[in-house]
């Protein structure tokens, strides 16, 4: 955020700047650790872009990735459900799934 606004925080220089620091906004990411709650900045024009956790990504990449290698492994939707909620202890629901599974094989038709 301090690159992003060109001052620290609490420093004079924000102050008339038309932009600034505008609290928190609380996110739930789903990963392969389980559900991490999140603090995510912002600031009062919206135009502050996150760089490690995009804005609107509820799921990481790796738990993507790993509903794909269950899915390849010929298990069932239903199965990879139990699985990741009984080694990561992450609820996921199966349309959830469905849809990662789905967007892979848009891909693998084009």
């Amino acid at each position: 955020m301090t690159e992003h606004l060109s001052y620290d925080k609490h420093a004079a220089d924000g102050r008339g700047s038309g932009n600034s620091r505008n609290g928190t906004g609380s996110t739930t990411l789903k990963a392969e650790q389980g559900d991490l709650p999140l603090e995510v900045p912002r600031d009062r024009r919206s135009d502050f872009e996150p760089q490690l956790v995009t804005k609107g990504q509820r799921r990481s990449g790796v738990l993507d990735e790993q509903i794909i290698a269950l899915y390849a492994r010929g298990l069932t939707v239903s199965d990879i459900q139990a699985h990741l909620e009984e080694m990561y202890g992450t609820k996921v629901s199966t349309g959830l799934i469905s849809k990662v599974t789905n967007a892979v094989w848009e891909e693998v038709s084009a």
